[in-house]
Order: structure tokens, then sequence, then C-alpha cells
């Protein structure tokens, strides 16, 4: 079985990303033998397309609401089956295989494609394929385009695999706005070394960029009456943080992961600024404070908190509701806290509840009671044994988010990584508005907190017969209140993506569409039954309509007759 041709072609349009990856296969035997196309993508992606074509026979995939694929297939698909064609491999991957029999000398062309709308995180935007062929291909190519109309301002590639040889199979062309890197090692270049018949390609092959910002109130980019704004203000003073660091010392985090929370912990403790305010909790059956209130961050204060951190150790059991609610009250006594500053805690977990209130849904109900929209809650679940759709409700529902952290040994790393993404809030309170009625479908517009290097993303239909979209955002700084104003001119704004012959034209409508689905499946984990069912309902419809698989919905593949008839393609989610 020879790939002899694999092609990963992608697009990037105003950081949306449209990935087709098509592999070419011929059956050299003599007999009938099995070609697998393998692929893995990015959990952020959907898959939206997928075809297979053998001897000018296309089977393509078909996406529908995933439990009335579940039944209708149940009934084909022996019970052991039904794990589908898609499992997570990884931090950042999942893997979507499928295998079918071609007689000899057949061709088989699998094609598959997914979007996703790439996240800034820590200053850029990136775009991760993974390159894993398992076997030389004589045609290998990448071709990347990234078109940003507010201009690139830098760009990178990097991979795992590269070689002196297989650099000059690399080419990056740059202009102010658009970008394309081809990538097309010869099968020499791909070899390990001349003598054996082994591929070097095996690996993360990734583009990192960022885009330069001008306008005050953000960038709006308009097509077929969809828009976009994207919002990331820049060389602004960080707002003083009031954070409490909750960490779980039960017997399971004994060793490694001790260890390596305690170097974390040292490093983040170093990267405070004077102006925060911090203190420790620890717990496991007991709940310790390290002091009764918080802390100003000054060089002394942080001496004496690196000495408590290199005394922690584990044992016992695991009260997370009582080590929360601890927290919750400590912020809510303390004096003295600067006027404009943020308040969040950090929990650190490897477990479930044992102590204390073991019922997961009371503690949500306690924690979301005692919070009461007054901090943000961000929770890290430390390897596997955690009950990770209780961290993640609970995160969502306060105005945070969660993290799994992998038990690797960069686990301190991990945890560095995740406290700079949240290390520098720059604006609270940001209300973005848009004129009321001539605004269909408009995603999230109201947001807690904007740290740096992040960006906030807000987009819907513009329904009205508008020559101008105004714009305007409200937030708190540092320093003051700020009300930042844009108009947009649509006519002028669409004339940008006019000329763009490689952009699929709806674009920004998927873009929509993705960003609406994201928020909806967000917000239906941290909400009641009947709320749920209406949120589902709301992105099962939209997945349907653009062809999405996510976890609301399958990709039913058909195969050629005599071979097992159907399989799933459904969407992993990191809770399981």
């Amino acid at each position: 079985i020879e790939i002899y041709s694999l092609h990963v072609d992608c697009k990037v349009t105003s950081r949306f990303a449209h990935t087709l990856i098509t592999s070419k296969i011929v059956n050299r035997a003599n007999e009938s033998k099995e070609a697998t196309f393998e692929v893995e993508l990015p959990k952020t992606a959907f898959i939206t397309n997928f075809s297979m074509s053998i001897d000018g026979k296309v089977y393509p995939g078909i996406i529908k609401e995933k439990a009335s694929a579940q039944k209708e297939y149940d009934a084909a698909i022996s019970r052991g089956q039904s794990a589908g064609l898609v499992k997570i491999t990884g931090r950042k991957l999942e893997q979507f295989h499928v295998s079918v029999s071609i007689a000899a000398a057949s061709k088989v062309t699998f094609e598959l494609t997914y979007e996703e709308l790439l996240k800034r995180q820590l200053g850029k935007f990136e775009l991760l394929i993974k390159v894993r062929p398992k076997q030389l291909v004589k045609h290998f190519q990448i071709d990347v385009h990234i078109f940003e109309p507010q201009g690139i301002s830098f760009l990178e590639t990097n991979s795992t695999f590269m070689t002196n040889e297989l650099t000059e199979a690399l080419r990056k062309v740059q202009s102010e706005t658009k970008a394309h890197i081809l990538f097309k090692p010869t099968v020499d270049q791909q070899k390990i070394n001349p003598e054996l018949d082994e591929t070097l390609l095996n690996g993360d092959f990734v583009v990192r960029y960022d885009v330069k910002r001008g306008a005050t109130a953000g960038d709006i980019q308009i097509v077929n009456g969809y828009f976009v704004h994207y919002f990331a203000p820049r060389e602004m003073p960080a707002l003083p943080k009031n954070v409490i660091f909750v960490i779980d010392r039960s017997g399971s985090m004994a060793g490694r992961k001790i260890e390596q929370t305690r170097d974390a912990l040292l490093k983040i403790l170093q990267d405070l600024r004077p102006e925060d305010h911090f203190t420790f909790i620890t717990f496991n059956s007991k709940v310790v404070e390290w002091k009764s209130s918080l802390l100003e961050a000054t060089a002394e204060n942080v001496a004496s908190a690196a000495g408590f951190v290199q005394t922690l150790s584990a044992s016992g059991g695991t009260d997370i509701n009582r080590a929360l609610l601890t927290a919750v009250s400590v912020l809510d006594k303390a004096e003295m806290l600067p006027e404009r500053s943020v308040s969040m805690i950090i929990l650190l977990t490897d477990g479930q509840p044992t102590s204390g209130e073991n019922n997961v849904e009371v503690i949500q109900e306690n924690i979301q009671k005692a919070i009461n929209e007054k901090y943000a809650l961000f929770c890290l679940g430390f390897g596997f044994d955690v009950s990770y759709k209780f961290l993640e409700k609970m995160a969502l529902s306060n105005s945070g988010i969660a993290r799994r952290i992998y038990e690797n040994a960069d686990a301190a790393l991990q945890l560095q990584g995740f406290y700079q993404e949240v290390a520098t809030p720059i604006l609270m309170k940001i209300e973005m508005q848009y004129p009321e009625n001539a605004i269909e479908g408009l995603t999230k517009n109201n947001f807690k907190l904007f740290f740096e290097g992040s960006e906030i993303i807000v987009s819907g239909k513009i329904s009205g017969d508008l020559d101008l979209l105004p714009v305007e955002i409200k937030a708190q700084s540092q320093a003051s209140d700020l009300t930042l104003k844009e108009e947009a001119y649509i006519k002028e704004k669409e004339q940008i993506f006019q000329n763009q012959s490689y952009i699929f034209g709806n674009f920004i409508e998927r873009l929509w569409a993705y960003l609406t689905i994201q928020q909806l499946l967000e917000k239906s984990l941290s909400a009641q039954e009947e709320d749920q069912k209406i949120l589902e309902g709301q992105a099962l419809e939209l997945s349907l309509q653009y062809s999405f698989v996510t976890p609301l919905t399958s990709m039913v593949v058909t195969k050629p007759a005599g071979q097992q008839q159907a399989e799933l393609a459904n969407k992993p989610t990191e809770a399981g």
C-alpha cells in the first residue's frame, strides 16, 4: 500500500483556518489490501467534510444528529465498536482514523476538511499541523496561505523534525497582509538516511503569527452581511490582582506532582507585581491558611511565601468544598485592596472530593452562591483522576476557565504557562455595544476580564440596511473608565475581501457559526437542565446547518458493499 500523494492545504483568513488534507493511495499488491487514512487535528477544530473515492466512486461522510446516528447504526455496529473514528491523542490533538479495503491495483483518495478559529494566546496565534505519513511520499506538500487585512506583524514556522536538508524544502513568502508557506520535501529529503526507506516526517509543523493593531476600538471585518470584531488593546497598565492559590496536598499529590507544584509556585511568586496581593490555602481533609489575610507582594512577603512553598508535603484526603469556601471568605473580608483590582482564585487539584462535602453538585452550588459573581475561579486539574467535568462547570459558572495539567516532566512549565495567561489583567467589565435593532445572532459581548496577550472576538449578522456599523466599547482600566468608539463603512469593509481569490466567500458566516456553537456548548455546561436542552438544541441546529462535527453531531462514514457498512466519527471532549 503506497501513499503516492499527501497534500495539506490550509487557508487562514482573518484567524479562521480552513484545512483540507488529501491523501492518495494505491494498492501495489496483487490482492486486496487495507488502506488507512490517519490524521491528527487540533481539538479546537470541527471536522466539516470527509470523503473517500475508490476507483472514481465517491463515498461521502454524512453529518447527522448524534443520538439518531447512534441509534441507526447501533443495529449495524457490534456494541464494542462504537468508539468511532476519532479519539483524543494528546494535549492538543485528536486523531481521525479510517480504513477501507481496496482491490489489487486500485486507488483511493481520502479527503478531510476541518475548520477552527485561531485563539490568541500570550500574544500570538498558533496553527498546528501534525505530520506523520509513516512512509516516504512521492508528492508531499504543505501549503499555508494566511490573509490578515490588519497586516501581519510577525510570522514564524518551526517544527519538531526539521533538519538542514528539510529546511531547504521550506519556502516563506510574505507581504504586508499575506503570507504563503510551502513545505515540499523530495523523497530523498524525507529520508532519515540515504540507505533506509524511513521517513523523518514525524511531529509538529507549527506556524505562529500576530497581526498589527492600529485602531483603539479594535478591528471590524465584514463579508456577505456578517461581521467580526477583534479587540486586543495594547500598552495598557496592568490592573493589580488579588490572587489566592488553593493547593491540593492530599496523598495522591505525593512525590513528583507536589515537587512540580512547588517548582511552579516558586517561579510564579517571582512574577507577582509589587501592587498585587496574594496568599495560599492548602488542603487535604484539613484546610490550612498560610496567612489569615492577603499580603502585598513585597520582596519580603514573597521570600516568606517561598519558604512556605518549599515545605509543602502531601498526605490525607481532599476537601475541595471547604478549601474554596475559605478562599472566598478571605476575599470577602479583605480590606485595603486597591479599588480597581481583579480578584481571582486559582485551584489546583488532582482528584475527586473525598472529605467534607463530596457531592460535586452541592459543591458547585455552594461555590457559585459564595462567589456571587464577585471573583473569577480558575480550576487546574492535575492528571486524569480528576472529574474534569466538575472542574470545568465550576470554573465556567464563575467567570473562569478550567485546564488539564498533564502528568509529564514539563508539568511545572504547564502550570507557569497557565499563570502567564492570567497574570496580566488590563481591563475589566468590558461591554461591546452595537446598534440593537440592526444586529441579529450577536455572540457573547460582555466580558468580565481581558488579559494581556489574548483577544476578544464578537461576531453577528447585520440585519438592517446599514451603510455604517457604529460600535462602542465600555471598559474599566487601571486608571479610568473607558469608552472607545469606531465606525465601519460596510461597503468599504466588504471590498477588502472581494478580490481575494483563495478565500472561501462565506468565511465570516462560518466563523460566526463556529463561535456561536462553541459558546452555546460552553454555556450549556454550566446551565440548569431545562436551559441546557434549549442551548444544545440551538447548537445542534447550527452544527447541522453548517455541517460541523461537534459533540452533538456524528459523521456517518459509509464504505463499499461487503465491508463494515458504517462507522461513526464523533467529537471527543476533554471531560470524556
